[in-house]
């Protein structure tokens, strides 16, 4: 019985430590796809910062703008961040707050998504964001 205790124990702890890990990665993960969404803005490339955006930020960037997404996207003219400041991961969600910018994150199958930028904090209220999905 003793044995059975201590394997469940041994479970456990290697089930939480891997859970701190992998939310390292994931931290890591939604940091790289933040950077990369800005990297193709930096370098006017909307159609790549396209495929970077959440499936309805991008249909209601479009609708919105009356235009397809690369022109859109370029005429938002976000902020140009680059350093990562800091991340926060919640479940699928995430906060991206770079250098010039804050963005806001879901996982997708395919990787994070953009799902709001151009995000300034407001004391006591929501974010006030230039690019947001419905």
């Amino acid at each position: 019985m003793r044995a059975v205790g201590v394997g469940l124990f041994a479970v456990l702890a290697c089930l939480a430590l891997s859970g701190c890990s992998s939310l390292g990665g994931r931290e890591e993960a939604a940091a790289a796809a933040a950077l990369r969404f800005e990297e193709n803005l930096r370098r006017a490339q909307a159609l790549p910062g396209c495929d970077g955006l959440a499936p309805g930020t991008r249909e209601e960037l479009e609708e919105t703008a009356g235009s397809p997404c690369p022109a859109a996207l370029a005429a938002l003219e976000l902020p140009s961040a680059s350093g990562v400041r800091r991340v926060d991961v919640y479940g699928h969600q995430a906060r991206v707050v770079l250098d010039a910018d804050t963005l806001f994150l879901s996982a997708f199958r395919d990787g994070w998504k953009v799902v709001a930028a151009g995000c300034s904090a407001r004391p006591g209220l929501p974010y006030q964001c230039d690019l947001k999905g419905g």
